[in-house]
């Protein structure tokens, strides 16, 4: 049987890791990551990354392949993931893709392209961002495309010089000039997994408070002497931004603990609404008892 990508979905903290560890065992697969924070060396505690031993033997790509101060980029993670995944294929192995990320997960699998850039007009902005700050150049795109405006929040620093880049650079409002996602580009088996809102929350809880013990405020320490407050995507991670805050200001982490499980539950809620737009995504109940069993059907059927 020729062998066909499977992707894993959904929202945090519903199992998918460990799923997809299960089913690349099964399938003879390798994982390709599609969680954006988890490319980054170094952040480990805070996005829920794998141990060595956690990943069974199973190969894992996409993970650990940026330092903190290299701004993610999900144009560049298409042409790396699409490299991996095609070099799995025509070796024969399924690429399992694991990941909450929906943007990448969609760049990854279906033909989808972004506006170009420009070093130049970046650099310009950024400067005048650093001159000036965000709600200055916020109020400009305000001015320029109103409905990207209100959908980027002000503090959004690298979405605002990316939305103004992107006007200058193609005449366009930035909410016109987003992608537009065209067909498929594999034959993929699409898996999603979630769980009752409250249940879910309560894992979310759980998580960010075995982060907080485990390590995550020394993680962050650490992570200082490699630049992680220059870094643009990573510094303002879920879990990084709020104990980065509080080092700045009362060192009070059991707020910081407060803050990310809040922040992370908004963003449960903002991954589900953009999961469930997909028709092709075969939804799970990740609580049922039979789990593995009913991922097995989909994935042999």
């Amino acid at each position: 049987m020729k062998a066909r990508p499977v992707a894993v979905v959904g929202p945090t903290a519903t199992g998918k890791s460990d799923v997809g560890i299960w089913l690349a065992r099964q399938l003879g697969g390798e994982v390709v990551n599609a969680d954006a924070m988890q490319l980054y060396r170094g952040m480990d505690i805070g996005t829920a990354k794998l141990t060595p031993a956690q990943r069974e033997g199973v190969p894992h790509h996409q993970l650990d392949v940026l330092d903190v101060t290299e701004t993610a980029s999900v144009a560049a993670y298409q042409r790396h993931a699409r490299h991996t995944v095609e070099c799995l294929l025509a070796a024969g192995r399924v690429p399992v893709i694991v990941g909450g990320s929906g943007l990448y997960v969609q760049a990854l699998l279906d033909e989808l392209e972004f506006p170009g850039t420009d070093p130049a007009v970046r650099a310009r902005f950024e400067a005048e961002l650093a001159t000036h700050g965000a709600p200055v150049l916020h109020a400009r795109l305000a001015e320029l495309d109103p409905s990207a405006a209100s959908a980027i929040l002000p503090g959004n620093e690298r979405r605002i010089v990316r939305a103004l880049e992107v006007i200058e650079l193609t005449g366009r409002p930035f909410s016109a000039s987003l992608p537009k996602p065209g067909p498929p580009r594999y034959d993929t088996l699409l898996i999603g997994l979630d769980r009752e809102v409250a249940e879910l929350d309560e894992r979310v809880d759980r998580r960010v408070e075995l982060m907080f013990r485990d390590g995550l405020v020394e993680e962050v320490r650490a992570l200082l002497d490699l630049g992680l407050r220059e870094g643009r995507t990573a510094g303002r991670a879920l879990g990084y931004q709020q104990v980065l805050a509080e080092l700045d200001g009362s060192a009070d982490f059991t707020a910081a603990a407060r803050e990310t499980a809040r922040g992370t539950r908004r963003f449960v809620r903002r991954q589900r609404s953009w999961f469930r737009r997909d028709r092709r995504i075969n939804w799970l109940d990740a609580a049922r008892p039979d789990l593995l069993a009913a991922v097995a059907a989909l994935a042999t059927r």
